[in-house]
């Protein structure tokens, strides 16, 4: 029996996909406990357009993503932080401090979505690379100098 998810079942699938299970299951199980309803040429057809949909507004944000990472290349941070002797931070710039910076830049970059690969702890330059969609990233650079 075919049928198309409405939740995400472990072990099944994801919602929106379409599964062939026992009838058994569907009608026991997944149909009673609205996990899925069953696939007719009418859903079948409204799942078609919503995932046509769904891959225009992919598409979209994609091309957005894309044209973000090129700008955020281009950036450079700077920061003045406290150190002492041999160049050692009093504390660290984390992923919310970066997030902070490209904010006031008019960047809104979530500190979860910044991938610093060690804590900067020390003054010199850095770098960070920042996920904005699957598979693309961008890389800005942060100098961090020594507070007079």
């Amino acid at each position: 029996m075919q049928i198309i998810l409405q939740k995400d079942v472990p072990n099944l699938g994801k919602k929106g996909e379409l599964k062939d299970v026992a009838p058994g299951y569907a009608r026991n199980h997944l149909l009673p406990r609205g996990l899925a309803v069953q696939a007719t040429p009418q859903r079948l057809r409204e799942l078609k357009q919503r995932q046509e949909k769904q891959e225009l507004i992919n598409q979209q944000l994609e091309e957005q993503a894309r044209a973000q990472a090129e700008k955020l290349n281009q950036v450079k941070l700077d920061f003045k932080m406290p150190a002492g002797e041999g160049g050692r931070l009093f504390g660290s710039v984390t992923p919310a401090d970066v997030s902070e910076k490209l904010s006031e830049k008019g960047f809104e970059i979530d500190k979860k979505d910044i991938d610093v690969d060690q804590p900067i702890k020390s003054l010199g330059d850095h770098s960070a690379v920042i996920k904005l969609h699957p598979g693309i990233k961008a890389e800005i650079s942060i100098s961090v100098d020594k507070d007079a």
